[in-house]
């Protein structure tokens, strides 16, 4: 039976797309305490269900599918912008297309402005009403308002009129911002992506006999199984160590390891493989914030996720990406790789020389970049030592020459030495785990 938290989220959730929701209604609706209904409505945020925006409230939005991530809602827009919402609130929930700015006359505005856009534009009524009449929201710059007409439009169209006190460039400037934010979030394959839903798992509980896990290790071959209660929380992990020497009418919850590591569906696919390998476990229960189960992941699923994401293109670029980029050369032997690299003025600190976040994840990529090259599999760093760092000033080239000095099947240590001129200006050690390729 599901719990009243659950309760109030599935209420939610089947509530009308731009409905407003209050902690008052959710409360009486569920007969259930404020305070239930505000932690529900908030979890409710986390998981996409609602978005609160200020001086508007809490509205039901339509919840985003992955390959929609780049699209902005205009609640997002009202929350980005800092705006205040002058009519159509009903259609803040809507995802727009794409923006125009409204810096040219009336009629060359109105060929580019339609259906599902939205026009950035100051204290021009005319060109508000306009844009709204043809399907577009408006956002309105400088702080100004607008005529009662376009307001009542807007609200019969649901289509927001959104006010902001910051002028056009600054707006086009944090949109932009954050879609591309959003692309990058796009990009960062997750632990929802890979999993395999609680209906595909399978399942023990811990008034089960062990002789339940002989069963579904003969019909699956699995021997890893989690243990949930009648509420679908996770109580334990159950594996054949667990049960050696166990008698096979003796109870689950006797010998499973209880209070399991888990991880959310929202973790990164590369936090799980470090989480692991340093663990030294081959599968996690996947649960939500209340730790009920929604599926498992496993060494497997993993690494194929991590394989693929090194074969997609990027599309927003990430600061370690701008800062690896710059990688413009690479030699390699069986024992040492060298690798060039231009040190732009992005990668240095107030002072113009090399910042030392820049220099960590220099040393780091160039190592990983020379193990994959040996077919040695990923690296996840466990140590690491950076003895002493030179300035480096931008605009100049250096060389980064990982040396393998200890490599086994799962550890490896790297010496990493980083040139300038043939100088040496940095030098740093590293201990890793290698995340071996299937």
């Amino acid at each position: 039976m599901a719990t009243k938290h659950e309760q109030i989220i599935k209420y939610i959730d089947s509530l009308p797309i731009g409905e407003k929701i209050s902690v008052r209604q959710v409360a009486k609706a569920m007969n259930v305490s404020e305070g239930t209904a505000y932690r529900a409505i908030k979890d409710s945020e986390n998981q996409g269900y609602v978005s609160t925006i200020e001086r508007v409230g809490t509205i039901r939005i339509e919840r985003k599918k992955k390959e929609n991530f780049e699209k902005l809602t205009y609640a997002e827009v009202v929350n980005i912008v800092e705006g205040q919402v002058l009519g159509g609130r009903k259609g803040l929930h809507k995802t727009l297309n794409k923006f125009v700015i409204g810096a040219m006359k009336l009629e060359a505005m109105m060929r580019y402005t339609g259906a599902g856009n939205l026009l950035i534009v100051g204290n021009r009524t005319t060109a508000h009403r306009y844009a709204v009449e043809a399907g577009a929201a408006v956002l309105i710059t400088g702080g100004f308002d607008t005529d009662d007409d376009v307001k009542k439009l807007a609200d019969e169209m649901e289509l927001p009129v959104i006010s902001t006190s910051y002028d056009t460039f600054t707006v086009a400037t944090m949109i932009n911002r954050a879609i591309y934010d959003q692309l990058i979030k796009k990009e960062i394959v997750t632990v929802d992506d890979i999993l395999t839903p609680i209906e595909k798992t399978i399942c023990l509980h811990p008034q089960d006999p062990v002789q339940r896990w002989y069963e579904l290790n003969s019909e699956t071959s699995h021997g890893r199984f989690p243990v949930i209660d009648h509420n679908r929380k996770v109580v334990g992990m159950i594996t054949s160590k667990d049960i050696m020497g166990s008698e096979r009418s003796q109870q689950i919850d006797k010998v499973m390891t209880k209070n399991p590591i888990t991880v959310s569906g929202k973790t990164s696919v590369a936090s799980a493989a470090q989480m692991m390998v340093w663990e030294g476990i081959e599968v996690l229960p996947v649960a939500d914030s209340q730790n009920h189960l929604e599926g498992m992941i496993s060494r497997q699923d993993v690494l194929k996720a991590l394989q693929v994401i090194q074969r997609q293109p990027q599309m927003g670029q990430k600061l370690d990406d701008i800062v690896t980029n710059q990688f413009v050369g690479e030699e390699e032997s069986k024992q040492s790789g060298r690798f060039t690299c231009d040190v732009t003025p992005q990668m240095t600190n107030h002072l113009g020389t090399i910042s030392y976040g820049v220099f960590t994840t220099l040393i780091v990529e160039a190592a990983n970049r020379f193990l994959r090259m040996q077919k040695k599999g990923d690296l996840v760093v466990e140590n690491l030592s950076i003895f002493f760092i030179k300035p480096v000033q931008m605009e100049t080239s250096i060389e980064i020459v990982p040396r393998l000095l200890e490599v086994g099947r799962k550890f490896g240590k790297i010496e990493v030495e980083v040139f300038n001129e043939n100088v040496t200006v940095g030098k740093a050690m590293m201990m890793v785990q290698i995340i071996e390729r299937s």
